[in-house]
């Protein structure tokens, strides 16, 4: 199988989401105002932003997982399994570890 093209994809998902959770830190530790009611506001922007930051950052350890498995050889098949992961599945989910009949829920 040629990875070359999910590599790729994977190094580009990579690096958005970096940037993206660089963008979420940088607001979460911004400065914070002084009035009550914006106070309140920016309370409920963090935990949107906390949220966000959290599924970016399960994200990459997927992508790392499946760059370590693109360089171990044994990208494309399903860790539960061992078949073949169909390249459809691939390239909607390149991070994926599993094929449609193991993928959870």
């Amino acid at each position: 199988m040629n990875t070359d093209g999910y590599k790729q994809a994977l190094l580009d998902r990579r690096d958005e989401l970096t940037g993206r959770l660089e963008r979420i830190s940088d607001d979460l530790t911004g400065l914070r105002s002084a009035q009550t009611e914006e106070q309140a506001l920016e309370s409920e922007n963090d935990e949107v932003l906390e949220s966000l930051g959290a599924a970016g950052e399960t994200e990459l350890r997927a992508i790392a997982a499946a760059l370590a498995r693109i360089k171990a050889g044994t990208y494309g098949r399903c860790v539960s399994c061992d078949e073949d992961i169909a390249p459809e599945r691939l390239e909607t989910l390149p991070a994926t570890p599993f094929c449609q009949d193991c993928a959870p829920g």
